[in-house]
């Protein structure tokens, strides 16, 4: 099996388990969703001059390209550490923390450009609230791509 194919089932898995440790939070602490990927959905399309459409279909649309931003990330950071790492033993707990901030970076910076938050300005809390959830791609992914070298 090649790097990127390794690449993107990793990216798979571990962005499962994000999902499943946010949704889990969610259920537990009783918290809204972000609205931050639907915000960046609209602040993408309209950078890029695409109409979304009036409404509740605007709105849909969002809802529906949002975590798709987020699958992007997932496997957008795994196809990459897949590049890099190839077919190398790398130690899980060091593939683990570099695919935990290729996905933290590779969510945060563009929504920092984008302008719609700032981490210089998260709160401890804010800060293991965005970790716990890549803290968990990291290790699910790391631990696909070294099974599946």
């Amino acid at each position: 099996m090649d790097k990127l194919t390794r690449g993107l089932i990793a990216g798979a898995a571990g962005t499962t388990a994000l999902n499943v440790v946010t949704y889990l939070d969610m259920a537990v602490r009783g918290r809204p969703a972000s609205t931050t990927p639907e915000q960046s959905v609209e602040k993408l399309a309209d950078a890029a001059g695409v109409d979304l459409g009036d409404g509740e279909k605007a709105e849909n649309r969002k809802a529906g390209l949002g975590p798709m931003l987020g699958f992007g990330t997932g496997l957008g950071a795994a196809l990459a550490y897949g590049l890099v790492a190839g077919r190398r033993s790398v130690p899980k707990p060091v593939a683990a923390m570099v695919l935990t901030g290729l996905a933290m970076a590779g969510s945060s910076v563009p929504m920092t450009v984008l302008g719609l938050t700032d981490p210089r300005d998260w709160s401890a809390s804010d800060w293991i609230v965005d970790a716990v959830p890549h803290l968990a791609y990291g290790a699910v992914a790391a631990g696909v791509y070294d099974a599946l070298r």
